[in-house]
């Protein structure tokens, strides 16, 4: 009924109804395909945006034309901050997130060095990857790139499109003088025995083994720019 309630109160908006479901990029792809401004925004159901949100990311992404793709600082519903913006990830990810190993000196070393937790995230600066909750992408960034990869049914597709517009010589930057609420829930985390019960938990693990055999040795695009 999502349609019909548009149709009738909001019928400037264009609603695309897919035929099935396949996957956060497929569904996102649609409205890429059918956007047709400078900038496309892709915010998940789960974002609740401020008035001010969209204009300040057009307003940086004017000011700083090499950025292909900018991000708003995320906050959970009481103001705390959310780590929106991480360091490409290795094969260790699942072990340090998913195992006892989360709790070991190197552990958190390793799990705060990815979420970049040693930075206030109070500047504006260039990152590896933001969270695919809320981005402002630039059209002609976007024609240079290409949509998000399908082949990641849910979780990593964010990751891999932001590499891919470093590898094609374009920014990512984190943005926090704008915010946005996300009302997270982290539906695929857990233990190990998550994997068995929680299929979220083997998509994403899925996804991520996707992601490593596409980028295997090959360097940090991120890190070769700068």
């Amino acid at each position: 009924g999502v349609g019909e309630m548009l149709g009738q109160y909001y019928p400037h908006v264009t609603f695309v109804q897919a035929q099935h479901n396949g996957g956060y990029a497929y569904g996102n792809n649609i409205g890429i395909r059918r956007a047709k401004g400078r900038y496309i925004m892709i915010a998940n159901p789960d974002i609740v945006l401020s008035s001010t949100l969209v204009e300040g990311l057009v307003d940086f992404m004017e000011a700083h034309p090499s950025v292909g793709i900018a991000g708003p600082r995320l906050v959970n519903p009481d103001g705390t901050l959310q780590h929106s913006c991480l360091r490409f990830p290795d094969m260790m990810l699942p072990l340090f997130r998913r195992t006892f190993l989360a709790r070991t000196g190197w552990g958190r070393r390793w799990l705060s060095r990815y979420f970049m937790e040693e930075w206030d995230h109070a500047s504006a600066r260039d990152v590896d990857w933001l969270f695919g909750a809320c981005l402002l992408v630039r059209r002609e960034a976007l024609d240079a790139v290409g949509p998000l990869d399908e082949q990641f049914f849910l979780y990593l597709e964010d990751t891999d499109w932001c590499r891919r517009f470093w590898e094609k010589g374009w920014q990512v930057y984190y943005v926090p003088t704008v915010s946005a609420i996300h009302l997270l829930r982290r539906s695929s985390e857990g233990s190990p025995l998550s994997i068995i019960f929680n299929r979220t938990a083997r998509v994403h693990l899925g996804s991520f083994i996707r992601y490593l055999i596409k980028y295997k040795g090959k360097s940090n695009p991120h890190q070769l720019a700068t």
